[in-house]
């Protein structure tokens, strides 16, 4: 595996609590807060791009040899992209409403439920939006052990990570198992496969549905939203957070962007 900037990356990202020396820090958002979903007239809509401005650092794609189960994760080395840029839009990014406490009703998920499915030896998707409760993870890949770890990332915003694992299993045989995802402290979501060095993913997990993951160019909106001022922010799972403020009124339409850099 290649070293550098691209490990450091993963190390900072893939941190672990140390037993009982980790010191859990205060909430990033608002994963303890109660939400109280209501009916939304006129509401209105927050819409913007999360952008990139600069050269991508060295270690924004690493490259992982594939030591286990060619036949179905491939052979030669996996291609692990921690910052996706395509033409300055920052893709991977999630975008949310930080403690709002009423809303509109929450949409079901596609399918019918929220999924993790590892298939072909990645996480698909790498990245989405999920309501705190029942999730299914789908092992996909037949003749193949998965061992999903998921955890809480505690600390993000303040740059001091400890990691909470929420649940870890093997899963040797294709099929679905169910799981309740309960956040604690924060909506940030790590999953890795410990059978598999170079499958990652992430999760958002607020309590309430104003979250979404921008779409190839960057892009987002957070629609029916109730009048008020409000603090949006921007996650991406390498280079951190970003926050604005803003003030929405009925009906109206809201900008707001963010763009990241290396620095």
């Amino acid at each position: 595996m290649r070293m550098g900037t691209a490990h450091t990356i993963r190390t900072i990202t893939s941190m672990l609590a140390i037993g009982s020396l980790a010191v859990l820090m205060p909430a990033d958002a608002d994963a303890a807060k109660k939400y109280k979903e209501v009916a939304v007239n006129n509401g209105a809509s927050i819409s913007g791009k999360v952008s990139f401005s600069g050269a991508a650092p060295a270690g924004a794609v690493e490259k992982i040899l594939i030591t286990k189960n060619p036949d179905v994760c491939g052979t030669g080395e996996r291609e692990v992209v921690w910052i996706d840029i395509k033409g300055g839009a920052l893709r991977g990014t999630f975008v949310f409403i930080d403690k709002i406490k009423t809303g509109k009703k929450w949409g079901k998920p596609k399918g019918g439920n929220y999924l993790i499915n590892q298939k072909g030896c990645r996480f698909r998707p790498w990245a989405q939006v999920v309501r705190p409760g029942p999730i299914t993870i789908r092992n996909s890949d037949k003749g193949v052990l998965h061992n999903i770890n998921t955890r809480e990332m505690i600390g993000v915003e303040k740059k001091r990570l400890v990691k909470r694992t929420m649940f870890n299993f093997g899963q040797p045989d294709p099929g679905d198992i169910s799981q309740v995802l309960k956040p604690r402290r924060s909506p940030y979501i790590s999953i890795n496969c410990e059978a598999h060095n170079f499958m990652f993913g992430f999760m958002l997990a607020p309590v309430h549905p104003y979250a979404a993951l921008v779409g190839d160019d960057g892009s987002f909106t957070l629609d029916d939203v109730p009048p008020g001022k409000y603090t949006i922010k921007a996650w991406h799972p390498t280079l951190g957070v970003k926050k604005t403020k803003l003030t929405v009124k009925a009906g109206g339409k809201t900008k707001a962007d963010f763009k990241f850099s290396a620095k």
